[in-house]
C-alpha cells in the first residue's frame, strides 16, 4: 500500500534553506520550561529524540533550539517537549504559536511504498506510461482519514485523488511521474 510519510508542509526561510515543518507550539505544559506540541509530522522522534530543530514565528527567520528530551501524551496526539534554556512557565510561554521545523534534509529513511510529501509535490500525473500530456501536477497533500493527492490541472482546476494503490498504483520519482488509473468520473468532479 502506498503511503505518505507526511512531516507537513515546506516553508522557506531563507534562499538557500528549506524547512520542513513537524509541529505548533500550542502551550506551556506546567511550570517548569516544558512546551505542548501539536504534531504535523507521522515522526514521532521529531519530538522525542533529543537534537537541534528550529522554532519560527510567521515571517521571521527560524530560530535554532537544542531539543533535551520529548513525550507523548498517553491517548492523545500531543507531545510534550523540553528545549535546552527554556527553564520556566513565562520562557515556555513565549514560544506559544511558533511552528518547530527541521531542515529539510533530515528526512527518515522510508519502508517500500512510503514517500514523502516533498517528493511527491511537483510529479506529472498521467493515465497511462506513455503518455507525455499529463492530466496535471501534484500540488499538495491532504491528510486526513485517507491521503489525497492534490492535482492542479492546466486549466487551473484542482483535483483531489484517493491516494491508494488501486488509482495511484505506481510513483516514479526517478522520471518526475506517477500514474493514475481512476474510477469512471472521478477526473470529471
Amino acid at each position: 500500500m502506498s503511503s505518505v510519510a507526511s512531516d507537513s508542509n515546506f516553508q522557506t526561510a531563507s534562499a538557500d534553506e528549506e524547512w520542513l515543518a513537524v509541529g505548533t507550539v500550542v502551550g506551556a505544559q506546567g511550570l517548569g520550561g516544558e512546551l505542548r506540541v501539536n504534531p504535523a509530522s507521522d515522526f514521532p522522534e521529531r519530538f522525542t529524540k533529543p537534537g537541534l530543530r528550529w522554532l519560527q514565528r510567521k515571517g521571521t527567520t527560524p530560530q535554532e533550539m537544542m531539543l533535551t528530551s520529548g513525550r507523548q501524551l498517553p491517548g492523545r496526539s500531543l507531545f510534550i517537549v523540553r528545549f535546552k534554556g527554556i527553564e520556566n512557565r513565562s520562557a515556555a510561554e513565549a514560544l506559544v504559536g511558533q511552528t518547530l521545523l527541521v531542515s529539510s534534509n533530515d528526512r527518515p529513511e522510508l519502508e517500500e511504498g512510503e514517500f514523502h510529501l516533498l517528493d511527491l509535490v511537483g510529479l506529472e500525473a498521467r493515465l497511462n506510461a506513455n503518455d507525455s500530456d499529463a492530466v496535471g501536477t501534484v500540488s499538495d497533500l491532504i491528510s486526513g482519514g485517507n491521503d489525497l493527492l492534490e492535482i492542479s490541472r492546466s486549466d487551473g482546476r484542482k483535483l483531489l485523488i484517493p491516494f491508494v494503490d488501486a488509482i495511484v498504483p505506481e510513483v516514479h520519482l526517478e522520471e518526475g511521474w506517477l500514474l493514475l488509473t481512476p474510477p469512471p468520473g472521478l477526473l470529471d468532479l
